[in-house]
This record gives C-alpha cells, sequence and structure tokens, in this order.
C-alpha cells in the first residue's frame, strides 16, 4: 500500500526556516519522479520542487527564488524540502507527491508542472508565516 506522510509543518517567523519531511512506503524513492507541491486556499495545487528518487534530476519550478532545498534520504525513504529565509507568502499546505509511471527524465518536470500527474499524494502539512 502506496502511502506518504508529511510533517514539519509549523508557525515560524519571516526570515524562518522549516524543514518538511514526506515519509514514504510501498514503494521505493529511486525510479520515481516525486516532489513538493503548495496549495493556498482558492488557488490550485502548485510545484515547488521534483525530483527523481535516485538524485539523477531535478526540477525547481522557481517560485521560491532558490530559498527552498529538495533532498532525500533513500535508506530511510523519506524526502525533505528544507525552507530557508521564510516569508508570508510561503504560507500554506505542503504536500508531497509521487507519479508511479516513469515516462523518462521529462516526468520529474512534468509532475511539477502538471501535479495532476501524480498518483499519490500524502494528507498535507500546513506552512503559517506570520509575526
Amino acid at each position: 500500500q502506496v502511502q506518504l506522510v508529511e510533517s514539519g509543518g509549523d508557525l515560524v517567523q519571516p526570515g524562518g526556516s522549516l524543514r518538511l519531511s514526506c515519509a514514504t512506503s510501498g514503494f521505493t524513492l529511486d525510479p520515481y519522479a516525486i516532489g513538493w507541491f503548495r496549495q493556498v486556499p482558492g488557488k490550485e495545487r502548485e510545484g515547488i520542487a521534483c525530483a527523481r528518487g535516485s538524485g539523477s534530476g531535478a526540477h525547481d519550478t522557481g517560485s521560491t527564488e532558490g530559498r527552498f532545498t529538495f533532498s532525500r534520504d533513500n535508506a530511510k525513504n523519506t524526502v525533505y524540502l528544507h525552507m530557508n529565509d521564510l516569508k508570508p507568502e510561503d504560507a500554506g499546505v505542503y504536500y508531497c507527491g509521487v507519479d508511479l509511471d516513469w515516462d523518462g527524465p521529462a516526468t520529474i518536470t512534468a509532475i511539477c508542472v502538471f501535479p495532476s500527474r501524480v498518483d499519490y499524494w500524502g494528507q498535507g502539512t500546513q506552512v503559517t508565516v506570520s509575526s
């Protein structure tokens, strides 16, 4: 059974940092494209950073101006989003999602640009940025 469980969301002041975690089970990270996404009320879910589980490719949508970094620990089947210099506009519910249909390196960009390609989602974790 495929599962993704996010954690690490919190209330943080502007300029602060967070590390989000996405623990996965039911599949191995290596072959697939997995990413971090954000959703705010009234807007569609948007890709933030996506990569292949093996680490052989990555896509950053550029929406966070290099302040966020995607990393993985394949031994733990866990991916992370390191968030630095947080701004109020970074607030939202953050999700991780995986596409279990690998169609080549373009899949990494595809899931970030078209989140509808994601096959499985976690439940999300709330990030609030406020003083």
